[in-house]
């Protein structure tokens, strides 16, 4: 089964969400980024939430961990949860 190791940043507007990527886009940190933003428990490990399986997260989240590019921030991801900035770091 495919799996994909991925970080984000959970926050509750897609402005802030996409505020975010412009500064990751400008050379800022993700994961100082994550640990100053994110409205999720990951946000201390800098967003990262370690490797899963295809059908784990929500389904929009799922679809951009596995069909998206890996190393590049993608985002705003929306969820019941809120607005993801997210990275797939890797997939095999």
């Amino acid at each position: 089964m495919t799996q994909a190791r991925a970080r984000h940043i959970l926050v509750s507007t897609e402005q802030e969400c996409s505020d975010l990527k412009n500064q990751i886009a400008g050379g800022a940190d993700f994961a100082k980024l994550a640990a100053e933003h994110s409205q999720c428990p990951s946000g201390q490990r800098g967003g990262d939430l370690g490797s899963f399986g295809r059908g784990q997260m929500v389904p929009e989240f799922d679809k951009a961990c596995f069909e998206g590019p890996i190393g590049e921030a993608q985002g705003p991801v929306k969820t019941q949860f809120g607005y993801h900035l997210l990275e797939v770091t890797e997939r095999s």
